[in-house]
């Protein structure tokens, strides 16, 4: 066990929801990591990954299983590049996904 603790570095992580008109639009992959549909925000998740130089930085989004919204999911070695790829990836699902309400910001994105 000691071994496995040194080698797992807990990352700050952050989960959102997006509310979007239908959920059912995205498709997600065998173990949720990736988007099938829509094709335009995998991408735009892909393309903000880029913007952050660490391998341990990740983000995907997966529909609700109940309720038309998105849950946004990132993780990065700092908190302030957490709350950038979030924020970044929740208003990519707004504007790709039909997203509902007022558009995540900033102040929308907190821990």
């Amino acid at each position: 066990i000691q071994q496995w603790h040194s080698m797992y570095t807990d990352l700050p992580n952050l989960t959102t929801k997006v509310s979007v008109q239908d959920r059912s639009i995205l498709e997600t992959n065998h173990d949720d990591s990736r988007l099938i549909q829509p094709a335009r925000l995998q991408a735009a998740i892909d393309q903000a990954l880029l913007s952050f130089p660490s391998t341990s930085t990740r983000a995907f989004v997966r529909p609700s299983g109940t309720e038309d919204v998105v849950r946004v999911y990132a993780e990065a070695p700092t908190l302030s590049e957490t709350r950038a790829l979030n924020l970044t990836v929740a208003q990519a699902v707004f504007d790709l996904a039909h997203g509902t309400g007022t558009r995540p910001s900033s102040s929308s994105v907190l821990p």
